[in-house]
């Protein structure tokens, strides 16, 4: 089953989640001791005002479930199908998945990273991974965005991802 992650609130609204100039997971995703996960897919979008602003660095990458964020809980929806159910194992929580860190975490030195770019604050950037290369992400792991900017900026980030049956 394929799930979508982003900085959805409880009304099901997209939430806008401000960068920082200081480095900041903006999005979390918590995979659980119970299954694993392969990433299909992953963006972000800014809504940047000046042309001759700094591009930001922009990052997904893996982290230890230690070193979780604290994040605003927000609950994966289904993306490939119409049906609410089942209900995704990575679920939301204050250090589970979630957006906007408020912290992060403990020293992240067990980290890799899948994809990073340098992106412009009035631009956005998604990839979807082919087939034979979707990331695997094993239990009790974090999948996170981060990102640092020179001035803040808003964003929504999202991934895509598939639980393993």
């Amino acid at each position: 089953m394929l799930y979508r992650a982003s900085s959805i609130n409880a009304s099901l609204v997209p939430t806008v989640v401000a960068t920082g100039t200081a480095l900041k997971t903006v999005l979390q995703l918590l995979v659980p001791a119970t299954t694993t996960i392969k990433i299909w897919g992953w963006g972000i979008s800014f809504d940047g005002v000046t042309a001759t602003a700094v591009p930001g660095l922009v990052s997904l990458l893996s982290v230890t479930n230690a070193t979780a964020a604290a994040v605003t809980s927000t609950t994966p929806q289904i993306w490939s199908s119409p049906n609410t159910i089942p209900l995704s194992l990575c679920v939301g929580g204050a250090t589970a998945t979630g957006y906007n860190a408020s912290g992060e975490g403990t020293t992240l030195s067990a980290q890799r990273f899948f994809d990073s770019q340098l992106v412009h604050p009035q631009t956005g950037y998604s990839v979807w991974f082919p087939s034979d290369a979707r990331p695997p992400v094993p239990v009790s792991k974090s999948v996170r965005i981060r990102t640092t900017f020179a001035a803040t900026v808003n964003c929504i980030p999202w991934i895509v991802y598939e639980e393993a049956a």
